[in-house]
């Protein structure tokens, strides 16, 4: 390589680093937008209403109240609106809560700025990666730290998809911010790698497709488990309503914004059972792949080992889902125990466990 071409690709390594830096600057300020949005649709106009009829949030009916017909002049008693905050006992056919805005104008605004800084953080990280990728003049994604800052960029844009799509996921974006956030922390204060060649074994075009698709598959297994935790909080505050339990003001706040628990239920399940068959492919991409870089198409390694184990756990999920019925905690539990194994394939099983898999740090 000339010394032209060398500095030009330190050049772009540094490009990349202050991108990546300023998108960690700009996610933090969606962060404080997504906790000012949910600060002030705690005030919100539906939730003020609710609680001037009913007196109660677990109420069901209010008394009457008197209003004076426009023309007549006369006074008709009228039922105040009947506000049923939870379902009947022994249902779960709740409706949706109103998002983190809670209805309220300053609060939408506040969501719509989170969203819109999001988009822009979003934007910057990406130009990060790419530039990243030009500095290697390779696939981004040959160690953990380049691994990691595409993964977060792949779950951002996951996220932003779902709402082009006018789904309601918006409830996601403070957890998905204080994620990425840690994920981007830990990738340039301990994972940081210099941009470098790839050793012989990774040189293939099975790194773009087993990886890429690997990349994404655990950002939609993350979407799903972050809907499942929010369901297991959501059922449980339910369950306590129903029992005729009173919660907490902060949890009574969060919980009736967010999606009922059938809806949480439905939507980790929906996004869980899209992407297993790509995980299936990845599985057997990387097989390929190790066929041609090894001999052997299945060694046994780590990484194999734990892909495989992966796979498992979101199968006994789906096809309890889809035979047993499981749709309650028991499902929950199961997909969380998955996406753990997901978790540990790539940070356990890449610092902790050495494997063919192990390249220095390089996954």
């Amino acid at each position: 390589m000339s010394l032209a071409a060398a500095a030009t690709n330190e050049s772009l390594a540094h490009t990349s680093n202050v991108l990546i830096y300023s998108s960690m600057a700009v996610y933090m300020l969606a962060f404080f937008a997504h906790i000012a949005e949910w600060l002030f649709g705690s005030r919100s106009k539906v939730a003020r209403t609710a609680s001037a009829l009913t007196g109660d949030t677990g109420a069901s009916a209010a008394p009457a109240v008197k209003v004076k017909a426009a023309r007549g002049g006369t006074t008709a008693v009228l039922d105040r609106p009947r506000i049923v905050t939870r379902s009947a006992s022994g249902s779960r056919d709740l409706p949706d809560g109103p998002g983190a805005a809670g209805d309220d104008v300053q609060g939408d605004l506040y969501g719509r700025i989170a969203v819109s800084l999001t988009v822009l953080a979003f934007v910057v990280e990406a130009a990060g990666v790419v530039a990243r990728a030009l500095s290697v003049q390779r696939a981004p994604w040959g160690n953990m730290y380049e691994f990691n800052i595409t993964f977060s960029t792949v779950a951002v844009a996951v996220y932003l998809t779902l709402l082009v799509l006018r789904k309601n996921i918006r409830w996601l974006g403070l957890p998905l911010v204080t994620t990425v956030l840690l994920d981007l922390g830990l990738a340039v204060t301990v994972l940081y790698t210099a941009s470098d060649q790839l050793v012989p074994a990774l040189h293939s075009y099975w790194l773009w497709i087993h990886v890429s698709t690997a990349i994404f598959c655990g950002a939609v297994f993350y979407v799903g488990a972050v809907a499942t935790l929010l369901y297991l909080f959501r059922e449980r505050y339910e369950s306590k309503l129903a029992a005729g339990g009173k919660p907490g003001a902060f949890a009574t706040s969060v919980m009736e914004r967010l999606p009922a628990s059938g809806s949480l239920d439905k939507f980790a399940y929906r996004v869980n059972a899209a992407v297993f068959p790509l995980w299936t492919f990845t599985i057997i991409a990387g097989a390929i792949w190790a066929g041609e870089a090894w001999g052997r198409y299945w060694n046994w390694d780590p990484k194999e080992t734990w892909s495989f184990i992966t796979w498992v756990a979101y199968a006994c999920y789906l096809h309890a889902r889809a035979t047993a019925g499981w749709k309650g905690r028991k499902a929950a539990y199961l997909a969380l125990i998955a996406f753990g194994c997901w978790l540990f394939n790539y940070y356990g099983v890449n610092i902790f466990v050495t494997g063919k898999h192990s390249y220095a740090g390089v996954d």
